[in-house]
């Protein structure tokens, strides 16, 4: 019986995660909830339960939405420490893929976005966009009515789609081209090749290897291309920041191309790369440890390719 119940909770437990995922911008928090999830499922009356799949999806969005209101979360979102945490492509936390909706909804420009939405906006944006729920479904999970959700998600589509970048997606093979000369301008100190890489309006944030309580954000193409060419210079205090001299890779960051910094099998560093008119429009950087862990612990899971820096 009690392998049953657990069965039918772990036949879900991916969908619940990505769930979480989206709602939240953090795996580690996404892993929280489904495990918070997974005691309510084993402490209920199943016999009650009619379809299980919803009862889940409905404790997960509301232990989300409990969370995003929280005061400690308010707090740190509120203080400008947060950014969405960066998942490898091929981690199942990002599914589903299949259209460009759903791809779109764990993007880390998507993810950022949805900061400005109320956590009611945000939920019916998920369930509707990533997972395709009919309004019917969203009022029931949210305890609101199939008009209220239909208004819920046309203003958070109207918001997202008001604040985000246009353009269609970038296939991969233009993107790893715009980010190998991105990456030879930055290593050769070249600013003007880099400044003329990068959109009129181009971006950068980054989490400062957890150094400050807040974000470091730089606002000018001039700006962007100055800090990434120190950021890609190599010197003895980086490498004792990083425990070492790492290797650098491309790979894809939530459907982003990125460059990684490894060391060893550990990932020390990401910069994630948003891709418009062939020209970088937006950059993410990553270096504190807990936004690492999972990045890492996929990384393991796969066989790199060749890096494009060798030594460093």
């Amino acid at each position: 019986m009690e392998s049953t119940v657990a069965d039918r909770f772990e036949a879900g437990r991916a969908r619940l995660a990505s769930l979480a995922y989206r709602l939240l911008g953090s795996a580690v928090d996404a892993e929280d909830i489904v495990q918070d999830a997974y005691l309510r499922w084993h402490a209920a009356d199943r016999e009650r339960i009619e379809v299980p799949e919803a009862w889940l999806t409905k404790v997960v969005t509301n232990l989300c939405l409990d969370r995003l209101r929280s005061a400690a979360v308010r707090r740190e979102r509120a203080a400008g420490a947060w950014m969405p945490e960066p998942l490898l492509d091929g981690d199942p936390m990002l599914d589903p893929a299949d259209t460009f909706e759903q791809r779109e909804s764990v993007s880390l420009a998507v993810l950022t976005l949805m900061e400005r939405l109320t956590p009611v906006e945000r939920a019916v944006y998920v369930l509707r966009e990533a997972f395709s729920y009919p309004h019917s479904e969203i009022a029931g999970i949210l305890d609101i009515s199939e008009s209220a959700s239909q208004q819920h998600v046309h203003r958070a589509r109207r918001r997202v789609a008001a604040a985000r970048r246009g353009g269609d997606e970038v296939d991969p093979a233009t993107a790893r081209k715009v980010l190998e000369e991105f990456l030879a301008a930055a290593s050769s100190g070249r600013t003007e090749r880099l400044v003329a890489l990068l959109t009129d309006d181009a971006t950068a944030i980054s989490d400062g290897a957890g150094l400050s309580r807040t974000l470091w954000r730089y606002e000018t193409p001039e700006r962007v291309a100055a800090v990434m060419r120190t950021a890609f210079k190599p010197t003895p205090a980086k490498r004792r920041l990083a425990g070492g001299s790492p290797t650098f890779h491309i790979g894809q960051v939530n459907g982003w191309p990125a460059v990684l910094a490894v060391l060893e099998d550990r990932i020390v560093g990401a910069a994630a790369f948003e891709i418009s008119d062939g020209k970088v429009a937006a950059l993410h950087g990553f270096a504190a440890a807990e936004r690492l862990a999972r990045l890492t612990e996929m990384w393991r899971q796969h066989e790199p390719d060749a890096p494009v820096i060798g030594r460093w």
